[in-house]
């Protein structure tokens, strides 16, 4: 079947009509997906082809470009993506950071994760301060390694009673942890056995070692009897000199230049020392990148020291190609009548982790501090005295003129005692309030103050409208 569609996102371009053909894809290659009638299939591509996709609160804009021969259209719709989620969360006022980041599942040829800085965030960013590279530290790399020339000494073997873990094994040897090549066995869930070598210091990174198993969908720590399979000893004494045959070996840069080294002999209770790649396993690892990067490493870029702090993700944009339109069959006839497959990208911002972010960074001890396009309302009118018509119906009144005048106003009339309400206005975090009663009504005032800082300025009652809304514009 073929629909006309619209290709193109948001740019304020014209947008170029062309007839896309939709090819029924092969469901049954999609185990878990639904049978679908023509028509349903057809106002799916409608959904895409406008940009308009809503899951509960996940914004997703799925581009579907002209043509896969012409990426250059995916580099500018994905820049044009880039800057206008750069331009949403400025306007929102939050500290954040894009961020190079691994596609994971979603896959695609790359992705950049917008990141909100907060110290209970869930990811750790790595940033370099002197050139600006910054990464999810997922997908992180750091400079090369330093090489230490070391005079080679014989293999020897050791015992090692009962020496387990680096901690353990460093303080029992009297080596540093910098000496020591720290082997993990994993498995796969096609039962494969995978073992992994790292300086003694350094953390496995779970999702590089995940792409560096690409027929392997997941993956884990495996079982003792698994490590016995692979090694021939229990865990804590695994090495890469003389693994079981059919184990895999592979090596993260960090260990490549290492000589006389310290490892695990493959048996119990014991460790081997001096030893040296070229000498005891020639031709035994693939070397990749296999570590999470640390503070102080040497940035890729430019080598100054890499800085690690928290974020919280609050937008994900991929540059998918044609990784889904390609087994699905979703394809296009171009300008000589060919068909091609259409190439995709995908933009997900995160409505309430967006507005959790903004708590994080905008908060003290009282409670919310609502960056003023994100607050709930603007001002918070604070009825003092409501058992008092006349201070009662001033504050009705200028809630009445600022609503009038555009503003998102609460008036709070409740039968509370003051301090009820200054609590709960702290906690609630409006970002201006407006209290008429008390001792500045009686005076011919009403008391303005900013959520943010708290301090009081008194008014007549007769610019109270026009104050407040001064105010609301000092916070742009």
């Amino acid at each position: 079947m073929s629909i006309e569609t619209t290709h193109g996102l948001v740019t304020g371009q014209p947008y170029a009509y062309r007839r896309a053909e939709i090819v029924e894809p092969d469901w049954t290659r999609f185990p878990g997906w639904r049978d679908v009638t023509a028509d349903e299939w057809a106002s799916v591509q409608w959904q895409r082809a406008h940009c308009v996709k809503n899951v509960k609160q996940l914004r997703e804009l799925w581009g579907d470009l002209v043509d896969e021969r012409f990426y250059a259209d995916l580099e500018r719709e994905y820049r044009n993506m880039h800057d206008t989620y750069t331009r949403i969360f400025t306007r929102l006022g939050l500290r954040f950071r894009a961020v190079a980041a691994d596609t994971g599942t979603i896959g695609g040829s790359s992705s950049h994760e917008f990141m909100v800085t907060a110290a209970t965030g869930e990811s750790a960013v790595v940033r370099c301060p002197a050139c600006g590279y910054s990464a999810n530290q997922e997908k992180a790399e750091r400079g090369p390694w330093e090489a230490h020339a070391v005079e080679p000494q014989p293999l020897e073997t050791v015992a090692t009673p009962g020496q387990r873990t680096i901690e353990e094994i460093t303080a029992f040897l009297g080596l540093p942890p910098e000496r020591f090549v720290k082997t993990l066995v994993y498995e796969t869930d096609r039962g494969e056995l995978v073992a992994v070598g790292v300086r003694g210091d350094r953390e496995v990174n779970e999702v590089k070692l995940a792409n560096a198993l690409p027929d392997a969908l997941h993956l884990r720590l495996a079982p003792e009897e698994r490590v016995r399979e692979a090694t021939g000893a229990p865990v804590g004494f695994a090495g890469p000199i003389g693994l079981a045959p059919g184990v895999r070996f592979l090596g993260d840069l960090s260990v490549r230049a290492l000589v006389d080294f310290v490892a695990g002999a493959n048996r119990a209770d014991a460790h081997v020392v001096h030893a040296n790649w070229e000498r005891d396993a020639p031709d035994l690892a693939a070397w990749l990148d296999l570590v999470l990067v640390g503070e102080g490493d040497p940035c890729p870029s430019c080598g100054a020291a890499l800085t690690i702090s928290r974020g919280i993700e609050v937008g994900h944009i991929f540059k998918l190609g044609p990784k889904y339109s390609q087994p699905m069959g979703c394809t296009f006839s171009d300008e000589t009548g060919a068909l091609a497959p259409m190439t995709m990208g995908c933009y997900g911002l995160g409505l309430g982790r967006t507005l959790a972010a903004a708590i994080e960074q905008n908060h003290d001890d009282d409670g919310i501090v609502w960056p003023l396009p994100l607050a709930p309302f603007a001002v918070l009118v604070v009825a003092l005295t409501p058992n008092d018509p006349a201070s009662l119906a001033a504050a009705e009144a200028l809630a009445a003129d600022l609503e009038r005048g555009g503003l998102d106003v609460l008036l709070d009339d409740r039968d509370e005692r003051p301090g009820v309400k200054f609590k709960d206005a702290d906690l609630v975090g409006i970002p201006v309030r407006a209290v008429v009663g008390g001792k500045s009504f009686a005076a011919g005032e009403i008391e303005l103050s900013l959520r943010r800082d708290r301090e009081k300025q008194r008014v007549p009652i007769a610019e109270g409208a026009s104050r407040t809304r001064s105010l609301v514009d000092s916070l742009g």
